[in-house]
Formats: structure tokens, C-alpha cells, sequence
């Protein structure tokens, strides 16, 4: 692969065996050198990312991916059994795949998943996601102090801290990266 060459964000490359995800790469040039391309690419089985240099990664292989949509059914110990919404195939998936999405997970909803070769490989969550708050404190009001904040638990059992207005019942959304308060749903 010459420098850039099909290279993009969410490519699933082979290196020394290891599957990863390229989750950013950029290009630095100094003077009349050459120029280094950095990638950042993310382990899919352990979720670790790492740092390289296109010249210490070698030669890259581009391993065919395919997005599925698929819907949290039940929990099942451990795992979660969730169903390809186009062929209706089931999959357990325990929490070493899941991993700090657990919390996030609500029976019922549709997730996208990675698949490589029909196997689940990584779970793809949007940036921001809606969950119904099932226990929290009675509704206050402020009284000016605008930056008061009270916890609230969530459907997948995540706790987050909420202003005061928020009530049992209302769905609210969670920034995935942070696990905090993004705003009411409406």
C-alpha cells in the first residue's frame, strides 16, 4: 500500500496476525523528508489502541468487514443474545466482546456490529445514545443553582448524574465515550 492508498477511517487491516480498526491515520511532512503517515489503528478482540508509523506496520492487509444491525433479545448469564434483524441468525455475546457497553445495552434496541468471515467481531456503538431513566430522586427545582445535578439510573443499568428536572420515565441521552448526560430526549 503506497502511503495513503486506500487507506480510511473504519478500515479492518491484518498485521502480523492481529485484526484492528483504523480509527484515525494523518500525514506529517518536514521539509524535503519524506513524508511519515501516523495510524492509530484499535485492537477489535482487546479494544487497545495503539500508535504506528505506516513504515513499523509494514505491509497492510485489508480484511473484508461487513456492518450488521442487530437486536438485544435477552441476557443469558454472561451473554447477550442478540438477532441479525436481515437473516434472523442468533449470537451469544459475552461481555469480553461487549466489554464497557454492557451498561449501554437495553433488550429490544438494534446495534450495529462488525462481522468478518459471519463472525461478530465488534460491537459499534453511535456517539450518542438514548436511555430511559428507571430510578432517580423526585423532581426538584434548582432554586438558581443551575449546575446541581442528582444521580439517575438507566435501562442498561448505567448510573449518571442528571439536573434535578429529570424524572423516572424520561429518556435521556448518554454521550458513549464519557457515560455522561448529553441531554433530554425529547
Amino acid at each position: 500500500m503506497s502511503l495513503t492508498e486506500g487507506l480510511h477511517r473504519g478500515m479492518v487491516i491484518r498485521h502480523e496476525g492481529q485484526v484492528y480498526t483504523v480509527e484515525d491515520f494523518r500525514v506529517a511532512q518536514s521539509g524535503k523528508q519524506k513524508p511519515t503517515v501516523h495510524i492509530k489503528p484499535r485492537d477489535i478482540k482487546t479494544g487497545h489502541p495503539t500508535d504506528r508509523t505506516l513504515e513499523q506496520l509494514g505491509r497492510l492487509d485489508e480484511v473484508p468487514s461487513e456492518m450488521r444491525t442487530m437486536q438485544l433479545l435477552y441476557a443469558s448469564g454472561r451473554d447477550r443474545v442478540f438477532m441479525d434483524t436481515e437473516t434472523f441468525d442468533q449470537f451469544a455475546l459475552g461481555e469480553d466482546m461487549l466489554g464497557d457497553a454492557l451498561d449501554l445495552l437495553v433488550e429490544e434496541e438494534t446495534y450495529r456490529f462488525r462481522t468478518i468471515d459471519g463472525q461478530v467481531v465488534s460491537l459499534e456503538l453511535p456517539d450518542v445514545v438514548a436511555l430511559e431513566v428507571v430510578d432517580t430522586a423526585p423532581v426538584e427545582h434548582a432554586g438558581g443553582h443551575t449546575g446541581v445535578r442528582k444521580e439517575a439510573k438507566l435501562a442498561g443499568g448505567l448510573v449518571v448524574h442528571v439536573p434535578l428536572f429529570i424524572k423516572n420515565g424520561d429518556r435521556i441521552r448518554v454521550t458513549t465515550a464519557s457515560r455522561g448526560y448529553h441531554g433530554k430526549e425529547h
